[in-house]
């Protein structure tokens, strides 16, 4: 289990000021992948980081800049958002692993076509729950998945 100390070199507690840092970052996911649809402009994903995950989700990032970030739902044990800069480089699973210090079971959905978080997820010890059709603001087909510590 990851220390406090260990979490504090490297990860820090979001700040709202990191919101729009965070934000960008969804943003430019959004626009480089094309089968993503922009259902929000990226105002609109500023304005909701910074007045809805910065105010209610419990967000950790990482760098100056920001290189990273996780926000989650702890009393729903679902991480809401998990984006890294630069994927490869461990900044994800530094990310998660905080989470799973926090938590002995997390949840988190995924797009069906995010075939890279999928595979991170499942290293990560996440197993596939359900698939939807697309019952989401994006029409997109996603997955629900879930970790649990082992003995659990």
């Amino acid at each position: 289990m990851m220390t406090d100390t260990a979490i504090r070199q490297d990860i820090r507690p979001g700040r709202r000021e990191d919101a729009v840092a965070c934000a960008d970052m969804v943003n430019g996911w959004i626009d480089d992948r094309y089968w993503m649809p922009r259902v929000h402009t990226p105002d609109e994903v500023r304005d909701f980081y910074r007045d809805v995950v910065f105010e209610r989700r419990t967000v950790w990032v990482t760098g100056d800049p920001i290189r990273g970030f996780l926000a989650m739902d702890e009393d729903a044990e679902l991480v809401t958002a998990l984006y890294v800069a630069t994927p490869g480089q461990g900044i994800g699973r530094r990310l998660l692993n905080v989470a799973k210090a926090r938590r002995d079971r997390l949840e988190l959905w995924t797009f069906v076509a995010n075939r890279g978080a999928r595979d991170f997820y499942r290293r990560e010890g996440f197993r596939e729950i359900r698939q939807t059709d697309g019952s989401n603001e994006e029409g997109l087909p996603d997955v629900l998945l879930r970790w649990e510590r082992a003995g659990q």
